[in-house]
Parts: C-alpha cells; sequence; structure tokens
C-alpha cells in the first residue's frame, strides 16, 4: 500500500529554518546585550573609581571637571545603550518564540497526519481479515449445504 505523503513537509522544512535562523538571532542579540551591558559596568565602575586629588590649580581642576563629565556622558550613554540593547534582545527572542511555536504547530499537524494514516492502515487490515474471513464462512457454509442436499427420487 502507498503511503500518503505529508503535503506541508515543505512548510514544516521552512518553519524549522526559520526557528533556527530566529534562534541564532537571538543568540546573538543576548551576546550583543551582555557586551553593552559589561561595557557600562566598565565605564561606571570607572567613574566611580576616578578621585579627584585634593588640589589643583585652578586650570587642571577645570579640566578634571570636564574629564569627569565626559565620563559620566559616556558611561551614561553606555547604560543607555545597554538598556536599548537588552530590550532589542527582548523582542528578538520573542520573535523565536514565536517561530518555534509555530513549527511545534505544524509538527503536530504531520503528528496528526501520521496517526491518521497508521489508523486507516490498520482498519484496512482489518476489513481485509474480515472480508478473509466472512468469505471463508460464506464458501464453507455453501458447499456444506451442497453436500447435505437431498437428491430427488427419479424413476
Amino acid at each position: 500500500m502507498r503511503r500518503a505523503a505529508f503535503r506541508l513537509q515543505p512548510v514544516l522544512e521552512l518553519r524549522k529554518t526559520e526557528e533556527r535562523a530566529a534562534a541564532m538571532a537571538a543568540a546573538q542579540a543576548a551576546q550583543s546585550a551582555a557586551d553593552a551591558d559589561r561595557r557600562a559596568t566598565e565605564y561606571e565602575t570607572a567613574l566611580e573609581t576616578a578621585v579627584m586629588p585634593r588640589s589643583l590649580p585652578s586650570g587642571a581642576f577645570l579640566a578634571a571637571m570636564t574629564l569627569l563629565r565626559a565620563a559620566a556622558t559616556d558611561a551614561s550613554a553606555a547604560r543607555a545603550l545597554a538598556t536599548a540593547t537588552a530590550e532589542q534582545a527582548e523582542l528578538v527572542r520573542a520573535q523565536w518564540t514565536a517561530a518555534a511555536q509555530r513549527t511545534k504547530g505544524m509538527e503536530r499537524l504531520k503528528e496528526r497526519h501520521l496517526q491518521v494514516l497508521a489508523t486507516a492502515e490498520a482498519a484496512a487490515e482489518e476489513r481485509a481479515a474480515d472480508d478473509l474471513v466472512t468469505g471463508r464462512a460464506g464458501r464453507a457454509t455453501a458447499s456444506a449445504a451442497a453436500a447435505t442436499e437431498e437428491v430427488p427420487w427419479r424413476e
């Protein structure tokens, strides 16, 4: 008996490919978010450890304050970038989750298809067995009736 092909197999393959691509994008986005967070933490740590000397000439003091302000701005920008990157990574992860759900749905359809095929095959085998059994019983009844049939009397 020829088995029916799962007609949605190309769609399932496409969904699996989309899921793999989304998983790779999610991993890359998570890595970028982790890197951005690490850089922001480094900037913040460097800013926290910066110590102003007790006495400085006014020009050096102004330069040090300007430098600290620039460092604080860089740390703030790095933290904002890290936050934005983390949010983007969360969106990419949500897309990956959606792709995985679509793939899972298609896999369930394939499982149902295989189950229907197995059920149909079992029903066909059962019908064939029933036909064999009822065919034999019919032939046995017909041959027994022919053997016990009365022969009319002839003169």
